[in-house]
This record gives structure tokens, sequence and C-alpha cells, in this order.
């Protein structure tokens, strides 16, 4: 029922957020080429910024600030609370906000360009202080994240979108989902050791530290950029709401029915592992390349790899999951399971990109397969509990939150690992511990929650079809919330 999700951001997938009041537009034929142009440039921002700090953030704390491994822990894990604590504290102010000339979103997306552009910056910003570093990061991380929280809400461009007339607007989101997911990928990679036998920590080359202030300068303007051309472009008009049987249960209440509805409740828990191990994946993929084996000069041509292959293989997983069903696409997350455990035994340079091919790949059937469920799982339980509006809310937002709060869990978990093993930060040559510590991160881990979650998956029960008049009404309930 929501829209696509884009593929390739640990981040996520489009979330319907709470209040009924705005809704994609039904006739989408009425809208304008530019219209839609926009709306679709109004994402890139967040794709550009999710990917490329996915991806090269641990590496820049620890090689770039050298801050040691717990502290960096303590980054991760900080700033992926804030980004879930604030999904629902901003989606109350949001939705209790007044309406203006430009909306209620509108609003709020350029109240939080200038903040999270500073943010942004400040994050890849080598202070000139060194004990204070990981407060630094940890402050301009979880604004960062609690901001873009907010920014990812783009205002839908008219009322009413329905199932088979999404198609336009997702069409246009697609590339402009590629063009922010390549532009993520233009970081400057791991800084070149003259001499990786010397041993402890090397200074900060400060070609390295100004390539990433240039670099973060870049990704940080298309905030205001695509934010003002948002703006210009894309109208936000009101839907009109769908007649409520009677006022909802409390938001307490809510969470207590849904997390005791079977389906649901498994449904979370086997993506939460799916979910934390594509985010240790990503993550430290480049700390692997660039420490655990000699491919170092390939770094960006690896990660390019998995996000154009996650971009391209969005319609081909849509296809199999309307053609074979969902139960059986997600063998597709397992398909980089092999590939994964084969780069950490042999490290050369083809298997790293076959390897990034097919991890793209099972990176998009992932995060298409929960949005797609989850409409189901939803419709399964309004037929067993007729009761008022407002837990489909609660069914989205409460899979968001605990989503990323696992990938807090995971990336603090597993950074505090590598220091345990001795990672020393910016050395070119690491302990043999922390060479087998990073070959298990990448292998080993996101096998072992892979299939944890696939198993979950796989004896959940399936959802009843509900009827056609319910799934309808369903339909037009999950609608009419704001996508992102």
């Amino acid at each position: 029922g929501s829209c696509p999700p884009h593929p390739g951001s640990s981040q996520g997938a489009p979330v319907p957020r709470a209040g009924g009041t705005f809704r994609c537009d039904s006739r989408a034929g009425h809208l304008s080429f530019c219209t839609k142009v926009c709306y679709g440039i109004g994402g890139i921002p967040n794709q550009v910024a999710s990917s490329a700090t996915a991806f090269y953030l641990q590496l820049f704390l620890l090689d770039v600030a050298q801050i040691p491994a717990a502290q960096v822990s303590l980054v991760l894990f900080g700033g992926k609370v804030s980004g879930a604590a604030a999904d629902p504290v901003a989606g109350f102010f949001i939705n209790r906000s007044r309406r203006t000339g430009s909306g209620r979103l509108m609003p709020w997306v350029l109240g939080c360009t200038p903040f999270i552009t500073t943010a942004y910056f400040l994050l890849w910003f080598l202070p000139p202080f060194t004990s204070l570093r990981g407060l630094w990061y940890t402050t301009f991380y979880s604004l960062f994240q609690a901001l873009a929280t907010v920014s990812k809400w783009l205002p839908c461009p008219g009322p009413g979108l329905r199932e088979p007339q999404r198609g336009p607007l997702a069409t246009v989101k697609s590339p402009a989902a590629g063009t922010g997911l390549g532009l993520g990928a233009v970081v400057p990679g791991p800084q070149r050791c003259e001499d990786a036998a010397l041993p402890g920590p090397v200074a900060v080359s400060p070609d390295a530290t100004r390539l990433y202030s240039i670099a973060s300068a870049v990704v940080a303007v298309t905030y205001p950029v695509c934010s003002s051309l948002l703006c210009l472009g894309v109208k936000e008009r009101p839907g009109s709401s769908v007649p409520a049987s009677g006022p909802g249960p409390s938001f307490l209440a809510g969470l207590v029915l849904t997390v005791r509805h079977p389906p649901y409740l498994k449904l979370v828990i086997s993506f939460l592992f799916i979910s934390a191990a594509i985010q240790v994946e990503q993550s430290y993929l480049v700390l692997f390349c660039t420490h655990a084996s000699r491919l170092h000069d390939h770094v960006q041509g690896v990660v390019l790899t998995i996000l154009v292959s996650a971009v391209l293989s969005t319609p081909l997983w849509e296809w199999v999951l309307q053609r074979f069903g969902k139960k059986t696409s997600a063998f597709g997350i397992c398909v980089m399971v092999p590939f994964a455990i084969l780069l950490a035994a042999v490290p050369t340079a083809p298997v790293a990109y076959v390897v990034a091919f097919v991890s793209g790949m099972s990176i998009s059937v992932s995060l298409l397969l929960p949005w797609s469920m989850l409409p189901e799982v939803v419709d399964d339980f309004q037929l067993q509990h007729q009761h008022g509006p407002g837990l489909e809310t609660i069914f989205y937002s409460s899979y968001v939150f605990f989503s990323k709060l696992s990938g807090a869990g995971a990336l603090g978990i597993s950074t505090l690992s590598l220091g345990f093993a001795g990672y020393e930060a910016g050395a070119c040559k690491q302990a043999e511990q922390v060479v087998v510590t990073l070959k298990v991160l990448i292998g080993a881990v996101p096998t072992c929650m892979i299939l944890t979650g696939l198993c979950i998956l796989m004896v959940s029960p399936t959802p009843k079809v509900p009827s056609q008049n319910s799934r309808r009404l369903s339909l037009q309930r999950r609608t009419s919330y704001t996508l992102a």
C-alpha cells in the first residue's frame, strides 16, 4: 500500500506517518512532468547522505579523525538511537502543527534544511582539538540523524494515491534515488600509507582532510538546492479523511495489541536480524577492503557497484514479488551469503566486484519485502480486531523504530569488537586479530543474522487474504498517511 522504497539506504524505506492528513495524487495523470521531477529530486539529498555515511563514516572516524573504536561505537549507536527516537517525536509535533499557505509538511522540510546542511558538513569536519572529538561527532551525527527523519517526509503533490496509479511518481523517484546513491559514493577513499609496515598511528594527510571537507560541502549543498526545487515544483494538497468508525485506542494500548499479533511480531523480529545484517555488511566492507585485503584502490568501485546493482535490480524484484510471492522472494536475500564468505576467504578484486553486485541485489529485495508484507499483516489484524483508526500508524512507526534500534545495537557492538581485537586508529597496518575480526564481520556475522531472520520469516503464519472491500478500505486508510 505504501510507495516503493529506495534501495541502498541504511535508513530504510518510505513510511506511512500518523495524522491522516496528506495523500499522494489519485489522478496521477493530472500531475505535470515538472511536478513529478521536483518530487523525485526532493529525495536525492537523503539518498546521497545515507549512502555516504553507511559506507564511509566509520572509516573516516577511525582513520582520519583517529577516534578510538570504543568511542566510534558510541557515535554510531547514539546517532542511530537519535534517529529512531526522533521519528515518533517529530510525527507527534508535525501532525499537531497548523497548516500554512504552503502546507503542513513543507515548512518543516524547509525549516530543517539549514540545520541538517550544517550538521552534515560538520560531521565530516576535523576539529583542531583531539580530546573531545568523540563528543563532537556524537553530537553532530545524532543531530543529523534526527533532522534527516523530518527531511524524509516529502509532502505528496495531491490527494489520493491508489495502488494501480502510483507508477508515475515511482518512475520518477527511482532514477532520482539512483542519482542520489551514485553521488553518495563520490566520497574520498582511504588515504594511502607511504609505508604500510610503519608501526603506530600515522599523521593524517592534509589533502585527505581537505577532500573530505570538499566532498561533504558538495553533498550538503544538495539539501538547500533540492529543497528549493521541491518547494517550487510541488504544492502540498490536503486529502479527504476516511470516515472513522470511532475513536482509536491510545498509543500504548495500540502498541500492546500490535506486538501481540503473531504475524506482525514474527515479521518484525525476522527483519530486525536481516536489516542489522545489511547494515553491518555495509559499514565494514570499506574497512575490510582497506585493512584486511589489498583492495585499497577498488573501494569506490566496489561501493558504486553495490549501489547501482541495488537500484537496477529493484524492478526485477518487484516482478518476482508479484509472480512468485513474498516468501519465495525472501530467498533472494540469502544469495549474498555464500559470496560474502567467499570474499572473506579469497579477497581479490574480481571476487569483490561479484560480491558487490550480488550484495546490491540482496539489499534491494531486503528493502522491498517488509514494505510489501506489512500491509497484508495490517489487513489481517483489522479483520480480527475491529478497532478504531490509528493502529496502522503504530504498525509502521514501531517497525521503523525497532529496525533503527537493532541497527544501532549491531553497529555499536561490532565496533566494540574491533576495539577488543586491538584496532589502532590511524595505523597503516593492523594486528592479525583485527584482520580476522573484519573477516568475521563481513562474512560470518551477516550470514548468521540473515539465516536466522529467514528461518523466523519462513515459519511465521501467513496472514489471511482479506476480502476485496476490506482491502479497499485498508488501502484508503494507509494512503491517507504522509509518505516519505
